[in-house]
């Protein structure tokens, strides 16, 4: 019997060792691949603020950055390193406690919207059944920091930002929702980002979602890019009526997080773009189109499996940053508008015209029923 009982412990001992090995090599892979979409996230957010500097100075006829690296390429890397290494700055009369939280709860949930965006059929971390919804219940939370950064600077012209930013969010993220439920309800049947795109499918562009729906990608890219900030939706920093916003009172890494946040979300509502309206990381000609899941019978299909992963990044990417081009373009060169005229523009004509989009794809799919 002896025997038989240390047997019996060595193999429960074993197992035990075993599923720890498991989980902890799991732990490791999750962590590997989110330090590794991190990584990826901010050298494309660099390469963001280069070509917007680029872009910028051929419309106004200047050069841009040429000094730094080939063409200025590292330029955004020696602001970051000037911004992370100047002293961060507390204004005495301010909330401590509200300043310093404000900017970690306007990039958190940035860097968590990332989290369901599908690179390619199975590069995404997290697959969820509400993808869309999670990032538009997580962004919700971006102007909450915002608010809390302008009340703990003790600063007018900061707690003016706050309240404008909290109020433009609120004002954009209705629309926005409302065009996402009219491409989830009529086309997918699915609010998982990775079923919107394989949903557009089955002929190339002409499967492409923005032609079933112009309306609501109108709705939608005008919405992001007032949940962006961007010019001409920039309100909450308008450096002529509220010298920076929110951000008067911040420098160093602080500065560097509100700045990081400002061009994480144009590179989250770029890619969103693309896997709603877009077609994802389907080539646009369906003949090139190769298949998901080859057979794993032979080197070749690996390589062609490996391949199509690599093109299938390739293409969502290109797809996110040619409407970054488009955004870039807008905001050097449409000018500012006023707080009244935001709020009308969101309130008494996106709205409306979201609502009607919605109802209007609702009636279709009854009648096709």
């Amino acid at each position: 019997m002896i025997p038989s009982k240390n047997l019996e412990k060595q193999i429960i001992q074993n197992f035990s060792t075993f599923v720890f090995h498991e989980e902890s090599s799991y732990f490791i892979r999750i962590l590997v691949f989110i330090l590794t979409l991190m990584l990826g996230v901010t050298i494309g957010v660099l390469v963001i603020v280069w070509l917007e500097r680029k872009i910028s100075a051929a419309i106004q006829q200047r050069i841009g950055p040429e000094y730094a690296g080939p063409l200025g390429i590292i330029q955004s890397l020696a602001d970051g390193v000037k911004l992370f290494s100047k002293e961060t700055i507390i204004p005495s009369q301010g909330n401590s406690s509200l300043f310093n939280i404000g900017p970690v709860l306007v990039i958190i949930p940035v860097f968590l919207s990332y989290l369901v965006i599908p690179f390619e059929y199975n590069i995404i971390l997290a697959n969820l059944g509400i993808g869309v919804f999670f990032w538009i219940a997580i962004s919700s939370v971006v102007p909450l920091g915002l608010l809390m950064s302008g009340y703990g600077s003790n600063n007018k012209y900061s707690f003016l930002g706050g309240l404008r930013a909290a109020a433009q969010s609120i004002s954009y993220e209705i629309p926005l929702a409302l065009s996402v439920l009219s491409v989830a309800l009529q086309l997918s049947n699915s609010l998982s980002t990775v079923d919107i795109v394989e949903a557009q499918s089955k002929y190339g562009f002409w499967s492409w979602n923005v032609w079933r729906q112009p309306i609501g990608f109108l709705v939608f890219s005008i919405s992001s890019l007032a949940e962006c900030e961007r010019l001409p939706f920039d309100l909450p920093e308008a450096e002529e009526e509220l010298v920076a916003g929110y951000q008067t009172e911040y420098s160093g890494i602080k500065f560097a997080l509100f700045y990081l946040a400002s061009y994480l979300n144009l590179l989250v509502s770029s890619l969103f773009v693309t896997i709603l309206y877009l077609g994802g990381w389907h080539f646009p000609i369906p003949f090139f189109s190769n298949p998901i899941h080859p057979e794993w019978n032979s080197f070749m299909d690996e390589i062609i499996y490996i391949t199509n992963i690599i093109v299938g990044i390739t293409i969502t990417i290109a797809k996110a940053y040619s409407f970054l081009f488009i955004c870039i373009m807008t905001r050097w060169t449409l000018p500012r508008i006023r707080i009244d005229q935001l709020l009308n523009l969101g309130w008494k004509f996106l709205l409306p015209i979201a609502l009607g989009n919605l109802l209007l794809t609702a009636s279709l799919q009854v009648l096709l029923l």
